[in-house]
């Protein structure tokens, strides 16, 4: 994914306050805009874009720490975030910013906020549109401006109650909030409780702010004030203000102010996100196409001039229901945001029913193993599948490794055990696949000893041709095949020297033997 910064480390951290983030080590004012999020990897080392922020996960040791910093000091990298308490850096030769993630966040969520901060859009070129005087789409600014209105930590949550963005101050707030912030979702047993006292329900009907009080001695114990976000008759999500009390005429219409404000920039981000989706596809399906403007495309991706594989992901079901349609989005974002994690510059797109992923990578074993981690992730939801294709090292390569990754997901969507599997890997079933094709275009039917067996077996009704098929994938061992048809070798060595008469074919010529197994494998007879 190719992530368009827009956040200094100074702004991250005058967003995020002290509530996930404090500054141990370094200057934060070091580097202007941050080129990206990246995870360590000490076993794997990671492209580093310029200005990159680290996320130093399970780095405890200091001299290893030391070490990494001098690495990341060499790369011109922004910071690097350690979990806290971070070891005594002090006398450290480094000016790279290192911060400390409070304990009770998981990286999983710090990595989500980075990302809200820093993406403008995936690709595509960055604009200076603004709305009320707030850079369009810019909700976390937004949410400051509120909280001094209001004076008062604020949160922008959707409909489902995810935290969309939220002001600093959120440490002068109470236990529930700080839960909040950190999980980026109002905690399930606060929204039950919500919902049962209908809040929700007087929130979404009325036109004014509502004032709750507080419901939870210890946990919830400063009062809310929440108004409805609207576009027209449809709610995008609310604002929510942890008070000292009511809220004044002045600051209540302030409030109701900020939230049609608010709705603008939502309406702005989900159309600026179907945009960019949008122009994500156009981009990809070009560049795997490999035509004239394949370079281009690669260069606006972020992908030029390294070597790629590409990635195949698809349900094994290919139906057009609705709900299907729906999952492979909902898949397709998903592993768009499993690769921006592994990688700074992958891009991921659903063209047709296939999500195509890009990643730079110079071994296709890496790639598998990206798959294999996102495929177990989302679990068995969709039955997915994964074909990879070869490392792509120009638009023509890049066409080719798209072939493969196609020939190896369709073998995947035909069914067996394997979820991610290279054209190496099924080379042999995809030729197979391929045979039936040209068999099915050109209206093969059997022929020889094989359409003998067939309409013996359809006249008398016998199993001549199981027989066979059976003895073939036995490699001759009467007593397997038997076994697997549940007759008697006896009776089975009876039906071998009974379908030799029938269909005139010697088992002892290997010609034979092949011509037999191939017509089995790829030709079927025509319905009668």
């Amino acid at each position: 994914m190719n992530l368009r910064p827009r956040a200094s480390l100074r702004r991250v951290l005058d967003d995020l306050g002290w509530t996930l983030l404090e500054v141990v080590h370094g200057d934060v004012d070091r580097v202007g805009e941050l080129g990206g999020v990246v995870i360590h990897d000490p076993v794997d080392e990671p492209a580093l874009p310029r200005h990159a922020l680290v996320l130093g996960v399970g780095l405890r040791d200091r001299d290893e720490i030391v070490s990494l910093l001098d690495a990341l000091g060499r790369h011109d990298a922004a910071g690097l975030v350690l979990r806290a308490p971070v070891p005594d850096l002090a006398g450290v030769p480094s000016d790279v910013a290192v911060l400390a993630l409070t304990r009770g966040a998981s990286w999983a969520q710090l990595a989500a906020l980075l990302r809200s901060l820093l993406a403008e859009g995936d690709v595509g070129e960055r604009g200076g549109e603004t709305l009320g005087g707030m850079p369009s789409g810019d909700l976390f600014a937004l949410a400051n401006a509120i909280a001094a209105l209001l004076d008062a930590p604020v949160t922008i949550e959707d409909r489902s109650s995810r935290v969309l963005a939220f002001s600093g101050r959120q440490d002068e707030a109470d236990q529930s909030r700080v839960e909040t912030v950190l999980g980026r979702q109002v905690p399930e047993r606060y929204s039950q409780l919500l919902t049962e006292q209908g809040v929700f329900r007087e929130l979404y009907r009325s036109e004014r702010p509502v004032y709750i009080e507080p419901f939870l001695e210890g946990l919830v114990d400063l009062p809310r004030v929440a108004v409805a976000v609207r576009a027209g008759d449809e709610v995008l999500g609310s604002i929510w203000a942890a008070v000292r009390g009511p809220l004044g005429e002045e600051r209540t219409q302030a409030l109701l102010d900020a939230s049609r404000l608010v709705a603008l920039h939502m309406l702005r981000i989900r159309a600026g996100a179907d945009v960019a989706r949008r122009l994500r596809t156009d981009l990809l399906s070009t560049a795997l196409e490999g035509g004239a403007g394949a370079r281009e495309a690669l260069d606006r991706l972020g992908l030029a001039e390294q070597p790629v594989v590409v990635l195949a992901l698809a349900m094994v079901d290919s139906s057009s229901d609705a709900g299907l349609v729906a999952e492979r989005q909902r898949l397709s974002d998903a592993l768009a945001m499993h690769l921006s994690a592994v990688h700074p510059r992958c891009a991921a797109a659903l063209v047709g029913d296939v999500t195509y992923g890009l990643v730079p990578a110079r071994d296709p074993d890496a790639a598998v193993r990206i798959a294999g981690d996102f495929l177990d992730r989302v679990g068995d939801r969709g039955h997915a599948v994964v074909g990879i294709g070869t490392v792509a090292h120009d638009t023509v390569g890049l066409a080719e490794s798209r072939a493969s990754a196609d020939r190896a997901l369709r073998v995947l969507r035909t069914g067996g055990t394997r979820r991610v599997a290279r054209l190496e890997d099924v080379h042999t079933e995809a030729l197979v696949l391929e045979l039936r094709d040209l068999v099915a275009a050109r209206g093969d039917q059997p022929s020889g000893p094989v359409a003998r067996l067939f309409a013996y077996d359809e006249e008398h009704g016998t199993n001549l041709v199981a027989t066979l098929r059976a003895w073939l994938d036995a490699f001759g061992d009467v007593i397997a095949a038997a076994a697997a048809l549940y007759v008697h070798p006896n009776t089975f060595r009876y039906r071998l020297r009974r379908l030799a008469e029938v269909g005139g074919l010697d088992l002892t010529d290997p010609e034979a033997r092949f011509a037999a197994m191939l017509q089995l494998r790829v030709v079927s007879p025509a319905p009668r």
